[in-house]
């Protein structure tokens, strides 16, 4: 099967075209490739199919073989592959997502590819929806949360996918490592959660680094700096509009007038190859 790697920030994927034909089982199909030392390694595995909803469906299967609703950085690899591939003519497409349809649009300089904007659609506020519990339908913005025997204070938002969002002084002094995978379980998640740990630099500049549920520490989360965006304007530490700082590079985020977010970005390819299906 011929596979092309991407990297958008350093969250890294391998992307298989399946239009054609399907994998028997995407999930141990993710464990075996992404495995870094054994595999070709990445952090997820981007699956490309056909849609009767949009005009592709994209399907993201993560590090431990567990199926993901959705990935920020991952749809503008998705997106940029299915441009410089031929298999559309559009620089604006629909693609079908666990998260629903979303709109990624080809940015150019001069003609050229510089990267990818995505219209991430609304962010999901209510609690019972995160899924986070204990709120109800109403918000759970800056409330406490006991982790690892501390109390923290997090804000929870869903981008197709949950997110649980801390705010910190200092992002040096938190061990991610050690406190990332106990956030994830937390009773409170049913769903578990990808947890987000912010420093706010000033109003527009916000540094992040990410857990993700079913993939551990990684460099870069689109739908995490969306949700670390909204999370600032809620609790009025950011404007509307900020670049969001990740171990891999920086996207800039923006929650519009329309409740949209829009996320811009890079997508790079690194190398095509074959590996056995």
């Amino acid at each position: 099967m011929e596979f092309t790697k991407w990297q958008g920030c350093g969250n890294d994927f391998v992307l298989i075209d399946c239009r054609q034909q399907e994998l028997d089982d995407y999930g141990a199909f993710a464990k075996r490739v992404c495995d870094r030392h054994y595999g070709i390694g990445a952090d997820g595995v981007l699956v490309i199919l056909e849609s009767d909803k949009a005009d592709f469906r994209m399907r993201i299967f993560n590090t431990d073989g567990s199926e993901a609703e959705m990935c920020g950085n991952g749809i503008r690899c998705f997106a940029r592959y299915l441009r410089e591939a031929g298999a559309t003519d559009k620089d604006k497409f629909t693609v079908e997502t666990g998260a629903g349809i979303l709109v990624p649009e080809i940015v150019r300089k001069d003609g050229a590819i510089t990267g990818v904007c995505v219209d991430m659609g609304e962010p999901v506020l209510a609690a019972d929806e995160v899924p986070v519990t204990g709120y109800g339908n109403d918000r759970a913005v800056d409330v406490p949360i006991e982790v690892a025997g501390q109390s923290w204070r997090m804000t929870a938002v869903s981008m197709g996918n949950p997110h649980c969002v801390v705010f910190v002084d200092d992002l040096k002094q938190v061990s991610i490592d050690q406190v990332g995978p106990l956030f994830e379980t937390q009773a409170r998640f049913p769903k578990k959660t990808n947890t987000e740990f912010v420093q706010v630099l000033d109003r527009t500049h916000l540094r992040m680094r990410v857990w993700e549920r079913g993939a551990a520490i990684t460099l870069a989360c689109g739908t995490g700096a969306c949700a670390t965006l909204t999370a600032a304007v809620l609790t009025g530490r950011s404007d509307r509009a900020a670049d969001i700082i990740l171990d891999g590079g920086t996207l800039h985020i923006e929650w519009a007038a329309d409740n949209h977010l829009y996320m811009t970005g890079p997508a790079e390819c690194a190398f095509a190859g074959t590996v056995e299906a």
